[in-house]
């Protein structure tokens, strides 16, 4: 099982991550969120991480170019669309990008089946709303291609091994606070993600 530990805000707290096991790590470039960060202070922890971690930018209401520019800026190496887009809008940007469903109802999670996809509950404010989706939805679905997020933490995800996910991501649910990781939840999250 892959995890990406998102709302990254510190080097202290990316590289605790890393160490602990996390396949991702990810950036919030959204101006509204308390997880925010900029390009720039993102670099500065992404130019710092050893190799073979993804670094996942988050974005909401941007344009193919600006989330191009910011991208090449911050040194990310994949981009998480977190707004409403259709196929055309993801081929326009020129490196690796993941769509984010946010579910309103079942029918909702077989959107981009053909991709890599993150799978959110809906909520009207773009991330960590922290409410959780319905899993009878996967029941009987192909979940290989589906990152799942929404209310995760180290308990509640120790029944998903049998729904064959491609990986969790987890950002509240490892925070001492909004933007700080505790480091004993990043731990325990892993843990318990990679013996699923």
């Amino acid at each position: 099982m892959k995890v990406k530990i998102c709302g990254i805000t510190n080097l202290n707290d990316a590289l605790h991550a890393v160490y602990a096991g996390a396949d991702a790590l990810g950036f919030v470039f959204y101006e509204k969120s308390p997880r925010f960060i900029s390009p720039h202070d993102a670099k500065q922890i992404i130019d710092q991480l050893p190799p073979f971690v993804e670094k996942v930018g988050l974005f909401v209401e941007k344009s193919a170019s600006e989330i191009e520019q910011i991208a090449t800026a911050s040194h990310i190496t994949l981009a998480q669309i977190h707004f409403d887009v259709d196929e055309d809008f993801l081929d326009r940007i020129s490196f690796p990008t993941l769509p984010v469903v946010r579910v309103k109802e079942v029918g909702d999670i077989t959107r981009f089946s053909d991709r890599y996809r993150l799978v959110d509950a809906y909520c009207e404010a773009y991330g960590g709303s922290g409410k959780q989706l319905n899993l009878t939805w996967f029941e009987g679905k192909d979940c290989s291609k589906i990152i799942l997020a929404g209310g995760l933490d180290s308990e509640n995800i120790l029944g998903l091994g049998r729904y064959g996910f491609y990986g969790l991501d987890v950002s509240s649910g490892t925070e001492g606070y909004k933007g700080i990781k505790d480091h004993k939840k990043v731990e325990r999250f892993i843990a318990h993600a990679k013996s699923l």
